[in-house]
C-alpha cells in the first residue's frame, strides 16, 4: 500500500539499563542514561546515525522524578535536559520540549509527534526519557557525590511539572503523597464493588502480576530479572513487606532503577531520504488520549471510564478488534490499571498473549514517566518480528487520571484522527460526588489504605457522611481502627470523624 509522504513512521527505538551490583555499574545521570538509549535508537534505524541525528528537528523529553515536583535534584541537574542529550548526540533541533508529569506521556507524545509530522510542522522527532533512581540511592550516604549540574543555552519549551493537577492541599494533608497509597484507595474500592475479601483479592492481584516476572526474567533491560511465583508475590515477608495496603512490595512499581528509552519518528519522505530500510518502519494505526475526572469527584473510585473510552477509541481508529491484537503492554504500576484495561478489553489474566512485553513495572522496572517508552520500544521490535500483526500499548498517568493508547503494526496506513477531545468532554460531564472538606459526625468507610512507610502506622480513609452522603477524607492513628484496617476488613465500617487544624481524624464509631 502506498501512503502519503507525510505519513509518520517509527523507525528507531532504544533502551538502556544499568543495575547496582553489575560490574560496570556507573551510577549514571539522567542525561547520560537518556543519551545511551538515544544512541541505541539512532543505531536501530539502520541508517547513518550522524545523518539521522543531524536531521532531528524536534526532541520531546520526559521528566524524571527529580524534576517532577518542587523538591531540588540532590545531585544536580541540567537546566535543559533535552538539549544536554542533543549535544551529546551531535543534534541541534530547532525545538525541544520538556513534558509534564504523567506515565501516559510517552504514548501521548508519539501521537503528538505523529500529528506534527503529518501536518508538516516536524520531519524528524525524537522522544526520550530516563530515570536515575538507583544513582540517587547509591550516592545517598556517600561522600563522593557527583555533581550532574549542567547549564545549556538554547530554546526550551518547559511545560511545567503540573504535579498539582493530580494532588492538592486537601489530599496531601490526608496522606496522598505517593502513588502506592493513591492506588491502594482505587484497588480497595474495586475490591468493595466486587465483594471480595482481603486475602481473596490479594491472591487475584498476585495471579495477575506473577506471570509478568517471567517475562522480566528474560528481558535483558529488566532492573530485576527474577521470576516470582504467585505465592511469593502474595505472601508478606521481611523481603516482601507491606508498603501501603493492599500492596506488599512485589505488587508495587520498582522506581529505584537506572533506565533510559528513546524512539525516533519521521515522515515516510524523510525515512526514504535518510535511507532508513522499510523493514524498520512501524505505523501507528490507532491512538487516543483521555483525561479522567478528578479523583474525589468520581462516582466509582474502583473504575475508570476514561481508560475504557481510550481503549475503545484506539481500537475503533485502528479498525480492529481485541482478537486481532498479537501483543499487549498494559501499564502496571499497581494491579488496578491492569484490571481496568483487562476488563475493558475482555482479556483474561491467563490469556496466552500476556499483558506485558517488558515484564511490568514491579519487575522490569518503573522508570517514572518513561516506562511506556520502554513498552513502545518492545512493541515496535515485536511488530518488526511479526509483520502485519498488531501491538497494543496502554499507558496510564497520575492517579488513573490520564490514559493513552497506541496500536502499532508494520502494515502501512495513513494517519487517522481520533475523538479524544470529544470523549474527554463526555467523561467530564459524568455525574460527580460532592466532597465535604471539614466533616463532623459519623460516616462509613468507602475505601481506604494503610501507610506502613510512616513512622506511625496510619490509616487513610475515604468515607461517606451519614448526614448527606457526601465524600470526605480522614486519617487515623487510632489503635482499634488501624488494627481493623491492617488485619481485618474495614470496608463499610462506621467511623466518627472530626475536623482539626491539620486535617480530619477518624475513629471507630
Amino acid at each position: 500500500m502506498a501512503v502519503d509522504s507525510r505519513t509518520p513512521v517509527i523507525v528507531g527505538v532504544g533502551q538502556f539499563t544499568e543495575r547496582i551490583g553489575d560490574p560496570d555499574y556507573r551510577g549514571m545521570s539522567a542525561v547520560d542514561l537518556a543519551t545511551a538509549a538515544a544512541r541505541a535508537a539512532l543505531t536501530d534505524t539502520g541508517a547513518d546515525t550522524a545523518a539521522v541525528a543531524s536531521a532531528i528537528d524536534t526532541i520531546f523529553g520526559l521528566r524524571q522524578f527529580e524534576i517532577s515536583g518542587p523538591m531540588p535534584a540532590v545531585l544536580g541537574k541540567s537546566n535543559n535536559y533535552p538539549r544536554s542529550v542533543a549535544n551529546r548526540l551531535g543534534a541541534d533541533p530547532a525545538r525541544v520540549v520538556l513534558e509534564p508529569v504523567g506515565g501516559q506521556s510517552p504514548q501521548k507524545l508519539v501521537t503528538e509527534a505523529g500529528a506534527l509530522i503529518v501536518g508538516g510542522r516536524a520531519d524528524v522527532v525524537m522522544i526520550m526519557g530516563s530515570e536515575p533512581g538507583s544513582t540517587a540511592k547509591y550516592f545517598a550516604d556517600r561522600e563522593d557525590k557527583p555533581d550532574f549540574t549542567e547549564h545549556v543555552d538554547g530554546q526550551l519549551e518547559d511545560r511545567g511539572h503540573q504535579i498539582y493537577s493530580y494532588i492538592d492541599e486537601y489530599t496531601v494533608t490526608h496522606g496522598l503523597t505517593g502513588a502506592p497509597v493513591q492506588y491502594g484507595l482505587l484497588d480497595n474500592a474495586r475490591r468493595s464493588r466486587l465483594g471480595l475479601g482481603v486475602a481473596e483479592y490479594r491472591h487475584t492481584m498476585a495471579q495477575l502480576f506473577a506471570p509478568m516476572s517471567k517475562v522480566a526474567a528474560k528481558n535483558p533491560f529488566s532492573s530485576s530479572p527474577v521470576e516470582r511465583s504467585v505465592e511469593e508475590v502474595e505472601t508478606v515477608t521481611g523481603e516482601n513487606r507491606m508498603i501501603c495496603d493492599p500492596y506488599p512490595r512485589l505488587l508495587v512499581a520498582r522506581d529505584t532503577v537506572n533506565q533510559g528509552a528513546a524512539a525516533v519518528l519521521m515522515s515516510v519522505e524523510s525515512a526514504r531520504r535518510l535511507g532508513v530500510p522499510e523493514s524498520k518502519w512501524v505505523y501507528l494505526h490507532g491512538h487516543s488520549d483521555l483525561v479522567e475526572q478528578p479523583l474525589l469527584a468520581r462516582v466509582d473510585l474502583g473504575a475508570s471510564p476514561a481508560a475504557v473510552h481510550a481503549i475503545d477509541e484506539a481500537l475503533r481508529v485502528a479498525g480492529i478488534g481485541v482478537d486481532d491484537i498479537a501483543t499487549f503492554d498494559l501499564y502496571s504500576c499497581f494491579p488496578f490499571p491492569v484490571f481496568v484495561a483487562c476488563e475493558a478489553l475482555g482479556l483474561a489474566g491467563d490469556d496466552p498473549r500476556g499483558v506485558t512485553l517488558t515484564g511490568g513495572l514491579p519487575y522490569f522496572g518503573g522508570p517514572g514517566n518513561s516506562y511506556s517508552l520502554h513498552a513502545i520500544a518492545e512493541t515496535v521490535t515485536a511488530m518488526r518480528d511479526r509483520p502485519g500483526q498488531f501491538g497494543f500499548v496502554g499507558a496510564n498517568g497520575g492517579i488513573m487520571s490520564k490514559y493513552s493508547v497506541g496500536v502499532y503494526s508494520t502494515e502501512p496506513v495513513e494517519w487517522r484522527s481520533c475523538r479524544s477531545a470529544e470523549l474527554t468532554a463526555q467523561v467530564a460531564e459524568l455525574p460527580t460526588v460532592a466532597v465535604t472538606k471539614t466533616p463532623e459526625g459519623t460516616g462509613t468507610i468507602e475505601t481506604y489504605s494503610v501507610r506502613y512507610d510512616w513512622p506511625v502506622r496510619t490509616g487513610i480513609i475515604v468515607g461517606r457522611l451519614d448526614s448527606d452522603g457526601s465524600r470526605f477524607m480522614a486519617t487515623s492513628e487510632d489503635h482499634e481502627l488501624v488494627a481493623l484496617m491492617s488485619d481485618g476488613d474495614p470496608l463499610g465500617a462506621k467511623v466518627a470523624v472530626t475536623n482539626t487544624d491539620n486535617g480530619n481524624r477518624a475513629t471507630l464509631a
